[in-house]
């Protein structure tokens, strides 16, 4: 089971209700044969298409404005596949995003939803909890701590709000430092800080600027190669930095590391380049605060810090989406001062109870390492871009300021059509949607199509099938339909 709590209380005879978890047994057998009735792909069924058309009208209502796809579930699936309320079942290769990492109607994740409904609250707070939250943070510093010096954990409710509670860590403890530092092209959420941290004029437009951010640009190979190499264009970064420095002299608190951008365009970096950037933050004691929020569980690691050999540096991690809960970690040094940290909700039990399993589900045998089932993963899905590539060239013109047709880390995955270009791009996603796959776009110019699929539960024979939809996808674009 999932939850705990001290031995010989009544909830402790309730947890381990024999009675209880035989019933739960029996649900998850139900759940289980309704799940295998998903298969394949399958178009939406015409008898149900008037009453799905009024759920989207009343989404779009609400919402005010339409949804991006017609994306309502009807509530199972089947590892990678999932059943929307139109009848119709689609490749899920996004999975909110990342959120529900271990695919769809996963009996380890129904499980614990069950065990959850045992508690005698919904949320949990920061005045009153139940153990769960405590064994979540237990997991993620169990992790963390094992090749960095992160020792705390402070729970949340989303990664924006994680971020928001780091950059209070940082500007505490180099108060009264309040510059911040941050690369190129990144996003770090939709609060009203973290929006004016992300690079993106959209995402701050008719916001107030009182957050003082200087950005310098992420690894670019081919930007490095243009400037004779890795060495050039870490030297050039640096002296960025020392202008910062010499023009802020004892005012940055904290410099944000994205180490896989994701909305950025899945972007990987170069070791020693943020080896570099972090001895330099290091020796002007300026915080390296690791943002995990996508990273986290995707890479060939479960922390991308891990996966560059970089924990030492460490002071600061965010971690959230898949995990369910999010969290702030830090070292001993950066634990904050009462007072500095709090809110009403922690969080949902259901987010504790499935966050402990997922954790227990990535640190499994297997999974990690550059032979590891997720790069494995990564490997056949390059390996489908590079066989539609060939059969279809056309499609897949040379790309400036593209490391090739295909890239990304482990669970992070991207490939490049139509040179990149924005429209073609989008209408490729909304024609996957249609072909039965659902992914999305990432960049800045150029433009991606991105996949975060449930690899826990993808199996590698499934490749092929998603990319039998996505050749369809990418016809119909290429032959301009609308």
């Amino acid at each position: 089971m999932t939850s705990s709590t001290t031995t010989g209380t009544v909830g402790d005879g309730l947890l381990h209700d024999e009675s209880i978890h035989a019933a739960f047994d029996t649900i998850v057998e139900k759940v289980g044969e309704y799940s295998a009735q998903i298969t394949d792909v399958r178009e939406p069924t015409a008898e149900i298409a008037t009453d799905f058309k009024q759920m989207l009208t009343d989404a779009g209502k609400i919402k005010g404005r339409p949804l991006m796809y017609p994306s309502i579930s009807s509530g199972v699936g089947n590892g990678a596949l999932v059943e929307m309320a139109d009848g119709s079942v689609k490749w899920d290769m996004l999975i909110g995003i990342g959120v529900h990492f271990m695919g769809h109607s996963n009996p380890k994740v129904i499980k614990a939803q069950l065990d959850a409904a045992l508690l005698d609250t919904t949320k949990h707070g920061n005045l009153q909890t139940s153990y769960d939250a405590v064994t979540f943070g237990e997991r993620l510093i169990d992790h963390a701590s094992k090749n960095s010096r992160l020792a705390h954990a402070f729970i949340t409710t989303s990664g924006a709000m994680a971020n928001e509670s780091a950059i209070k860590v940082c500007y505490q403890k180099h108060a009264p430092a309040t510059r911040v530092l941050a690369f190129e092209n990144c996003f770090m959420g939709r609060s009203v800080t973290m929006a004016q941290i992300g690079d993106s004029a959209a995402g701050r437009q008719g916001i107030p600027l009182s957050t003082q951010v200087d950005y310098v640009p992420f690894w670019n190979k081919d930007r490095a190669d243009a400037m004779g190499g890795a060495t050039k264009f870490i030297d050039y970064t640096i002296g960025r930095l020392e202008r910062y420095q010499s023009r802020y002299a004892g005012q940055i608190s904290t410099f944000i590391f994205e180490l896989v951008q994701g909305e950025g365009g899945f972007n990987v970096s170069n070791p020693d380049y943020l080896k570099a950037l972090m001895e330099f933050c290091r020796a002007h004691r300026i915080a390296v605060w690791a943002d995990e929020i996508q990273t986290f569980g995707r890479t060939e690691q479960m922390f991308a810090f891990d996966y560059y050999g970089l924990g030492d540096f460490i002071d600061v991690c965010t971690v959230g989406k898949m995990t369910q809960a999010c969290a702030t970690m830090y070292t001993e040094e950066y634990n904050p001062k009462g007072g500095l940290l709090s809110g009403t909700f922690t969080g949902a039990t259901v987010d504790f109870t499935v966050g402990n399993a997922l954790i227990d589900e990535l640190a499994s045998e297997g999974n990690y390492g550059p032979d590891g089932k997720f790069a494995q993963h990564h490997a056949e899905f390059c390996r489908q871009v590079d066989l539609l590539a060939a059969k279809h060239p056309d499609w897949f013109p040379e790309t400036p300021g593209s490391e090739g047709i295909s890239g990304g880390v482990g669970g992070m995955m991207r490939f490049t059509p139509f040179g990149g270009d924005k429209k073609k791009v989008m209408q490729a996603c909304r024609k996957a949607y249609d072909e039965g796959v659902i992914c999305f776009y990432c960049g800045h110019g150029p433009f991606h199509v991105r996949m975060l699929p449930p690899l826990p539960v993808m199996k590698m024979e499934d490749w092929a099938r998603v990319f039998e939809c996505m050749e369809r996808a990418l016809g119909k674009v290429a032959a301009g339909a609308s």
